[in-house]
């Protein structure tokens, strides 16, 4: 490839399409998503990740004109929109789980600012979000994104991405997935509770002169503690199984 060939229409198009796909990318899919990183970091990461990438870049398939180029674009969007909400289902399993905790905990109504969704937040949730992310990062999920967009660059061409059937369903079941596994994660708390509130309801019956408020709250928040740290291990390995699983379905999409 000489110098004055990669200046053509072609290439010049191509060179859009690939960094609209490490766009939507770093828009969309955990880690690279967080809030914390300014946009014009994200768009000077997509540019540089282009420019590494170029070379790899197939023969473009569309024809150049504004309407085609216009569908391209919306087709690397959606593509990594699309990518995006699988690994964001499959990663909410553990945010999804520490609501039902801190709600179990009587903690709902302490809430701060998530630094990764920018949303407010049950702190047990923020929690557990902060170690997932670190789960995350200690299997190199960001290298596997990396990996997987050179691999898609020979599997689906550039502007070729289409939403099937296919996607859809996995993605409702991802959906109905999070929210058995997010349960899943919480029910040793959730029985605790459970066990915590019958008790405490034969004690007050037994001793009416038992203050709940003073004596059973603090006693259900630290053993739900003991059990959340005793159980925190299983929660980050089911979290990266599911983030697998989900990164496994992504190499079908091939």
């Amino acid at each position: 490839m000489t110098w004055p060939s990669i200046f053509t229409d072609t290439y010049i198009v191509g060179f859009i399409l690939l960094f609209f796909r490490f766009a939507a990318l770093f828009i969309a899919t955990p880690i690279f998503s967080h809030k914390n990183i300014p946009p014009t970091i994200k768009v000077s990461m997509a540019f540089f990740f282009t420019i590494v990438f170029y070379s790899s870049m197939p023969p473009l398939e569309i024809e150049i004109n504004i309407a085609s180029i216009i569908l391209a674009i919306l087709s690397e969007l959606f593509f990594g929109l699309a990518i995006g909400i699988i690994l964001l289902l499959s990663y909410n399993v553990i945010t999804f789980a520490g609501g039902i905790i801190s709600f179990m905990m009587g903690f709902s109504m302490a809430s701060a600012i998530d630094p990764q969704s920018g949303v407010s937040m049950p702190i047990i949730s923020q929690f557990l979000s902060l170690m997932g992310l670190m789960v995350l990062l200690s299997i190199d999920l960001h290298h596997w994104m990396l990996l997987y967009i050179n691999k898609s660059l020979s599997a689906i061409p550039l502007g070729g991405f289409l939403m099937t059937e296919n996607l859809f369903n996995y993605i409702i079941l991802a959906a109905s997935n999070m929210l058995v596994v997010g349960f899943m994660i919480a029910f040793p708390i959730i029985a605790l509770a459970w066990l915590a509130d019958i008790i405490f309801g034969m004690l007050m019956k037994t001793m009416p002169q038992f203050n709940l408020l003073v004596i059973g709250f603090p006693i259900k928040i630290m053993v739900s503690f003991m059990v959340l740290i005793a159980t925190f291990a299983s929660a980050m390995l089911i979290l990266k199984t599911q983030m697998q699983e989900a990164f496994n379905y992504l190499e079908m999409l091939f």
